[in-house]
């Protein structure tokens, strides 16, 4: 077969599995129904996690180059300025962490990002493309296009969004709701009149709590709008007129909104799919799982599907292929579970329906208790995110555990007289020689709970395979 996976969908889900893919020189093909690539914010808060997958991915230079930190968000009420609100606290990075805060940059931003990365490895988005059609047997797919063309592949993965054509052909359920009781009215436009150094909440002088949101985009000159919508809005209008008339009757003018770039009216659609894998067809990303806005994690639970299940794929292994669903399936449904629930403190009007914890960075996903993750003490255990440290080589050089991981390869990491081969990792104040690296700081053993003696293996998505020998049990 020419093709080993298609991938229908070139949304960041689809583009995080063909590079994954590419890069492991796995023969894929990307496809998309739409004419013209997205041009929007949609999804612009990038979590932690996901900026740990980007350095591996080789991106992350370009997304902090184009995207910018959180900005505060002033509250205006009645023309004043009555608060000023910090969405996230301040965090430093730690020889552990070294992205611990939310990151913004349009959707669209990313996926060229994404795309460009991809062209590095000499594969490029099929653009005008649909999915009509497709069968699977024992040995593969035959998916049949749009263009006429018939393709032969291994294996057929559906990123292709929260109407899946890839989902429903399977007759796979879509398990939840749609609530039509809550809407907003969302999309991208030039607010003159605004600082972009911070996000703005107009509130209504008699409900503070509804009114109209802008948050400044980086990298253009438009901000991203929300406005939730009451009752009274059931025909809410989407054209810029509308929109400048719901801002004026806010605020009372001064702000001149133009060049609108897209808008919608958003219904919560809280939705599971029942199973992410029929034989060898996969579903990813929104094909698999929607999410509300709230808490910005239905782009990065996509994405790292995409980061998943690329090295699976690659792999092919019945073991392995099969714990995709077990693993991403469990993330999704505790996603939902956070999102749903900030979306409800929005409903309710609670004060702090803005604020932002770890229960959105998705630093703490686990696979513990997976079909890759054998049963372990600690406080690190196999299935954990594996954590970053700073080490030193016998040059003097610094050399950190992410740049070790960086690639399409498992990692294996030996303590001090740990056995087997990989990266021999020695306590602080050794003298190292050879390829040995020295915990100068102590941090790598600490954050892996070990001492000398210990090996731990690292999955080539950056989780914890497992932990043999010198592993502390406190």
């Amino acid at each position: 077969m020419d093709t080993r996976v298609l991938i229908a969908g070139a949304g960041p889900t689809g583009l995080t599995l063909a590079i994954e893919l590419a890069r492991r020189d796995v023969p894929v093909r990307i496809i998309d129904k739409a004419e013209t690539y997205f041009a929007g914010s949609r999804g612009d808060g990038l979590q932690p996690r996901t900026m740990e997958v980007f350095e591996d991915l080789g991106v992350l230079d370009a997304v902090r180059a184009q995207g910018a930190p959180p900005v505060p968000t002033r509250v205006h009420v009645g023309g004043e300025v009555v608060d000023e609100r910090f969405m996230f606290d301040v965090v430093e990075p730690t020889p552990t962490t070294p992205y611990p805060g939310a990151w913004f940059l349009g959707q669209s931003q990313t996926e060229g990002i994404l795309r460009d990365r991809l062209a590095e490895f000499g594969v490029r988005v099929e653009l005008n493309t649909a999915l009509t059609g497709f069968e699977q047997d024992a040995d593969g797919v035959t998916a049949t296009l749009s263009t006429g063309e018939t393709v032969r592949a291994e294996y057929l993965v559906g990123a292709d969004g929260g109407k899946s054509y890839v989902r429903k052909a399977l007759g796979i359920a879509f398990e939840g709701t749609t609530d039509e009781s809550i809407r907003m009215l969302l999309g991208d436009v030039r607010a003159d009149g605004l600082d972009r150094g911070y996000g703005h909440w107009f509130g209504a002088a008699d409900n503070p709590m509804r009114g109209m949101m802008f948050s400044p985009l980086p990298g253009t000159p438009h901000f991203q709008f929300g406005s939730p919508l009451g009752d009274g809005d059931l025909d809410a209008e989407t054209a810029l007129p509308a929109i400048q008339a719901r801002l004026d009757a806010l605020t009372g003018g001064g702000v001149t909104l133009s060049d609108l770039a897209w808008s919608t009216v958003w219904r919560p659609n809280v939705r599971l799919a029942a199973r992410f894998r029929e034989g060898r067809v996969f579903l990813a990303g929104d094909a698999a799982h929607v999410h509300p806005p709230t808490g910005g994690q239905g782009l990065n639970t996509g994405i790292q599907d995409g980061y998943n299940l690329g090295w699976k794929l690659a792999d092919g292994s019945p073991e392995i292929l099969d714990s995709y669903e077990i693993e991403r399936r469990t993330v999704a449904a505790r996603v939902l579970g956070v999102t749903t629930g900030l979306l409800q403190k929005y409903v309710d009007g609670d004060e702090d329906a803005h604020r932002r914890g770890e229960e959105t960075q998705q630093l703490d996903i686990t696979y513990r208790g997976g079909p890759l993750s054998p049963s372990g003490t600690g406080s690190l255990r196999p299935g954990d995110r594996a954590p970053d440290a700073p080490l030193v080589d016998a040059n003097g050089k610094r050399v950190r555990l992410f740049e070790l991981f960086r690639g399409p390869h498992a990692t294996a990491l030996v303590f001090g007289d740990g056995p087997g081969e990989g990266y021999r990792i020695l306590p602080a104040g050794s003298v190292a020689t050879g390829t040995d690296l020295v915990d100068e700081g102590g941090h790598a053993y600490a954050a892996y709970d070990v001492q000398p003696g210990a090996r731990v293996l690292i999955r080539p998505d950056n989780y914890v395979w497992s932990i043999s020998r010198g592993v502390l049990t406190s």
